[in-house]
């Protein structure tokens, strides 16, 4: 079954029918997506995609796959969670080669872990594929790496709202406390209030913050601010959702890291942005 054309030799697995494959799709740009994706996209009967999957990876999908949106969007109208996952088991009880199909990782903030759970539940045989998760390569794209040597130990993934979509859900004061980088998925929408939680806590209202909206895609925006001011000035830049938020010195380093300001001949803004004032090989 597998479309060996367009993957190199290898031993590639087959996707039988009656099986679900959980899969990341990257966090856009269709150059993230992995072989094993490419190989589940050539033989699916069908793609169950969300909302961030690119019509460009979707355009893979083997010829005659019917493709099945079920994308949900915070504050739109949205397939109900219960009701994806029956309809995955109801097509794979038909002998369908079935895609779900993930912006980012499945298992990072995609609920990959509750549909599959509920597969399995109901005897539904399911395959993994991981994704570069949004928090991860979306940063990369705008320059900023989510750990340096000289900046932390640790970095802390955190979603911007609990299950019912409230931010008091979560506890802002621990996550304050847990690493130099905090990465906020999905907290476009609470950001004022989130802000204003890690400064009660203890993060300076100076520290760096970086929003990267539609990352990796052509459109990618990138705002560089502060915590105090992230949310005055994502409204007024209009940057809304789909972003990941990166607080922490590790923001500063797009200033030395822009790589695609650099491909286009731009000078470094500072090359030395943690101001250590040495090379970093000495470090």
């Amino acid at each position: 079954m597998t479309d060996s054309s367009r993957l190199p030799p290898g031993d590639w697995p087959d996707m039988q029918p009656g099986w679900v494959w959980l899969c990341g799709a990257g966090p856009g740009d269709p150059g993230l997506v992995t072989l094993h994706a490419l190989n589940a996209l050539g033989q699916a009967d069908v793609v169950v995609h969300d909302a961030l999957v690119d019509d460009r990876i979707l355009s893979w999908s083997r010829p005659g796959a019917e493709l099945i949106y079920a994308g949900k969007r915070g504050g739109k109208p949205s397939a109900k969670q219960k009701d994806i996952s029956l309809h995955l088991i109801d097509l794979a009880r038909a002998g369908k080669r079935v895609l779900r199909l993930k912006g980012g990782d499945p298992f990072v903030f995609g609920r990959g872990g509750e549909e599959g759970q509920t597969l399995v539940q109901h005897g539904i045989p399911i395959r993994i594929i991981p994704g570069i998760s949004a928090g991860i390569g979306g940063l990369a794209y705008a320059g900023i790496p989510v750990t340096h040597r000289d900046v932390n130990q640790a970095v802390t993934f955190v979603t911007g709202h609990d299950r019912r979509g409230r931010v008091t859900g979560v506890d802002w004061a621990a996550v304050a406390r847990s690493s130099g980088v905090i990465v906020i998925y999905m907290g476009m929408k609470h950001l004022s209030a989130i802000a204003d939680d890690l400064i009660a806590a203890g993060r300076g209202p100076d520290e760096p913050v970086a929003i990267v909206a539609q990352a990796t895609l052509p459109d990618q925006e990138v705002l560089e601010t502060t915590l105090a001011t992230c949310a005055a000035d994502a409204e007024t830049a209009g940057i809304g959702s789909p972003a990941v938020i990166c607080v922490g010195r590790a923001a500063l380093l797009r200033q030395a890291l822009d790589w695609q300001s650099l491909a286009m001949g731009s000078p470094p803004r500072n090359a030395d942005p943690l101001g250590l004032g040495r090379p970093v090989e000495d470090g």
